[in-house]
């Protein structure tokens, strides 16, 4: 799709002259670097973990993304700057009618992916992905605005309009990069699970009374896979054998319930604290 769009809009930009439109051409190409990027990303994060990455590859699709942040920007930065030029010199735009059919059509193309995009993140969970539908659900508006930007122009005799509606979709790119930043970063810090999440685990943990004695818990996120450990206090008597039996019965339970999650138990004999233990348990409870 993006192939498609890419040889219109040089087609259209070149015809109309517009800065809206070559600003979508720009995004246009940025939109197929992005996804050959993503493809990368999701093909290395699907890979089992193996002895040199233990916890797997999810993380790939993090780094996916901030490559995908780092073109957005850059394209919105090029767009600005020539939107900016052309409002101090004042050019004006030619051939709406075939920028208009032009930006017509990529927003039915767009919509198709977006709906297609948004399917595989339900099922998958890919960050990734969900960054490259962000892209493409802005070029919905990006497009649209391109209309705009040249009926006013030409139709409405307002000059100058083209070039604002440039302006306005690079700043839009850049709020975009933004939002996909902080997302891609949030993995990569192993920023804990959001609070719904976690809720809804530690709801289940209760069902369990071996996990009655639950405390510490951290969590993490790689890609579409999760990791949750936390300790558990046991009753001293409780033998090794017996507390493995019982809290693998337990995990493999949860981890039945929320798939793609590994799941790691420390049994502590119960009543027992530390140091370490204990201060994990205070910046638990000031983030809840």
């Amino acid at each position: 799709m993006a192939v498609i769009l890419i040889g219109l809009k040089i087609w259209a930009a070149y015809e109309t002259d517009s800065t809206a439109m070559l600003g979508s051409l720009a995004d246009s190409g940025l939109d197929l670097v992005a996804s050959l990027v993503v493809l990368l990303g999701v093909r290395i994060a699907a890979q089992p973990a193996d002895y040199e990455h233990r916890f797997g590859h999810g993380k790939a699709e993090a780094l996916a993304s901030l490559v995908q942040v780092i073109l957005i920007t850059i394209s919105a930065i090029f767009i600005g700057f020539r939107a900016i030029q052309r409002l101090l010199v004042g050019a004006e735009t030619s051939d709406a009618g075939l920028g208009i059919g032009v930006s017509l059509f990529a927003i039915v193309l767009t919509a198709a992916l977006i709906t297609y995009q948004r399917h595989v993140v339900s099922r998958t969970g890919s960050l990734a992905i969900g960054t490259d539908r962000l892209h493409y659900s802005s070029d919905l508006l990006l497009n649209g605005s391109v209309i705009v930007a040249l009926g006013l122009d030409q139709y409405a005799g307002l000059t100058g309009a083209d070039a604002v509606f440039g302006l306005l979709i690079a700043l839009w790119l850049m709020w975009g990069a933004w939002t996909a930043s902080s997302h891609a970063l949030e993995q990569l810090m192993d920023r804990e699970w959001p609070d719904e999440l976690r809720e809804r685990f530690l709801a289940a943990t209760k069902e369990f009374p071996e996990l009655a004695g639950l405390h510490d818990l951290r969590t993490r996120s790689s890609g579409t896979h999760y990791f949750a450990q936390f300790h558990v206090w046991v009753p001293a008597d409780w033998t090794v054998k017996h507390a493995h039996d019982r809290l693998d019965a337990a995990e493999e339970a949860l981890q039945a319930r929320f798939p793609n999650t590994e799941i790691l138990i420390h049994v502590d004999p119960e009543g027992q604290t530390d140091r370490e233990t204990m201060l994990s348990s205070e910046i638990t409870e000031k983030a809840e």
